[in-house]
């Protein structure tokens, strides 16, 4: 039974749709996961790996990569490993710092990642087929909302 399912009518609209946004993220991750796996043999991940050092051309030191996948950094550690041996990332020296390195894509995992980017979204283009264009805009908008009052609350909570 997923998440979705749980919620009965008495609970309150607020619930049912957010546990309907859970359900709705984990089916498409799901989706993604398994298009990774079979059509690259890679992980999710190691793509989100992949993805943050093609927006950093020059490359990140392990602990801004940690930071920015929000996970430990003996999980970067150990997807970098692996990408490593694989010839997609290379460590370089950070300059005045010999304790630390950048991670960054090679050539070879440049290339790989765009591949794996297109189809990605192709994929999340896929899975939003069932709406209108103009339905997307407006649920994109309407969470928007939901969003921006979230950061209030937050900022307001500091």
């Amino acid at each position: 039974m997923d998440l979705e399912a749980r919620a009965h009518s008495e609970h309150p609209d607020e619930l049912r749709l957010w546990l309907r946004l859970l359900t709705c993220t984990q089916l498409i991750e799901k989706q993604v996961r398994n298009e990774l796996r079979e059509q690259f043999a890679t992980t999710l991940p190691r793509f989100d790996l992949m993805s943050q050092l093609e927006r950093s051309p020059d490359g990140l030191k392990m602990n801004e990569l940690s930071r920015r996948m929000m996970v430990t950094g003996g999980n970067v550690t150990g997807i970098t490993d692996q990408l490593v041996a694989e010839g997609l990332v290379e460590r370089v020296d950070v300059e005045g710092d010999r304790r630390a390195w950048r991670v960054r894509l090679t050539t070879r995992g440049r290339k790989l990642f765009n591949e794996m980017a297109q189809q990605h979204e192709a994929w999340i283009v896929d899975a939003f087929a069932g709406l209108s264009a103009k339905e997307i805009a407006q649920l994109h908008r309407l969470l928007g909302k939901v969003k921006q009052h979230s950061h209030q609350q937050l900022a307001e909570a500091l």
